[in-house]
């Protein structure tokens, strides 16, 4: 019984990425831009989806679409549509429909910052274009303005339920400088 209560105590102080975007050397490469992006994407997502309580997960605006866990899934579902776009190897701990709220709020972290590792690694960008033939069928821009804008957009639908089930974001998050006053 000791054990069990030690594993819960460790992976509820288990630190995520994401709490503030990572200090990077002001070097403006197309892969530190596009990682940056990303990094940004993962501090939004962090604090869009901090302390949200069940009534928050439930919401859903008038009118029909997602309510709030439906659309944190459908995130997560796009975190794992850039890793396999961009060819970055990176495990999932379970899988999603074994998921809790919190574990998919971690893995779609975890996702990002080994998305943003990745491209920042690379030598150039046009690696991550899809090739059939020898001929580009995808380019990396398609992953830009397809799963990337896509996450942005739903993070700030986020925002807004839980903004409309009354519980807005830490208001001492600074979403420009993406750090947190203490």
């Amino acid at each position: 019984m000791t054990i069990v209560f030690f594993t819960i105590s460790m992976n509820s102080q288990e630190k995520l990425p994401y709490y503030e975007i990572p200090k990077m050397e002001e070097s403006y490469s197309a892969q530190n831009t596009v990682s940056r992006m990303i990094d940004g994407l993962g501090f939004r997502y962090y604090w869009s989806t901090e302390g949200l309580r069940a009534e928050d997960l439930a919401y859903q605006p008038k009118g029909g679409g997602r309510n709030c866990l439906k659309t944190i899934i459908h995130i997560y579902d796009l975190s794992n549509m850039m890793l396999r776009l961009t060819k970055t190897d990176f495990k999932q701990e379970k899988e999603k429909e074994k998921m809790t709220f919190l574990e998919i709020r971690k893995q779609t972290l975890l996702n990002f910052e080994a998305l943003s590792n990745n491209i920042k690694e690379s030598k150039e960008l046009s690696e991550f274009s899809i090739k059939k033939e020898g001929k580009v069928t995808t380019p990396f821009f398609n992953v830009i303005n397809g799963p990337i804008a896509d996450a942005i957009w739903h993070t700030g639908q986020i925002a807004s339920f839980r903004r409309s089930s009354g519980n807005p974001i830490n208001s001492k998050v600074n979403h420009f400088s993406g750090t947190v006053r203490e």
